[in-house]
């Protein structure tokens, strides 16, 4: 004994109902939806580029105190074989440093005394709004003392 099924389709408003939403998934995204993904993206974007970029200043800031550090050393080595800071030339920085910070004296080094400092150019100039120009001397004295060392 064989049975055989056969599935009538509708003519009904059930099965006319049925062939639109089929018809309408088969088409694509609705204008809304890609909106909505649209905007989705670009608030992520818009979040991951203002971390790169605060993750940028913060690391770039770190190089300048490096070569500050660096360039107060170089002048203790200097003091130690002149026994004088006079005359010593403007400590060498990394070529990462330079197109974002000034590097040098703030003043002409005496025979006791030194202040090297970092001023910040260009769009750092323009994001470092806490930190400024850091300063180190001969003390190893650092300027501005917030959270900027």
């Amino acid at each position: 004994m064989t049975m055989t099924c056969t599935a009538r389709v509708g003519t009904g408003r059930a099965a006319a109902g049925m062939r639109l939403a089929a018809r309408r998934s088969a088409t694509g995204f609705t204008l809304i939806e890609l909106a909505i993904v649209g905007i989705c993206i670009a608030i992520l974007a818009a979040t991951a580029i203002a971390s790169y970029e605060y993750a940028t200043i913060k690391s770039r800031r770190g190089e300048a105190q490096s070569c500050l550090t660096a360039g107060a050393q170089f002048m203790e080595r200097y003091y130690t074989t002149h026994m004088s800071y006079k005359d010593a030339p403007l400590p060498d920085c990394a070529a990462e440093v330079k197109p974002h910070y000034t590097i040098e004296f703030s003043a002409t080094p005496t025979a006791t005394a030194f202040t090297l400092s970092a001023k910040p150019e260009g769009r750092q100039g323009d994001m470092e709004k806490d930190c400024g120009t850091m300063t180190m001397d001969q003390t190893g004295r650092r300027t501005p003392t917030s959270n900027c060392w």
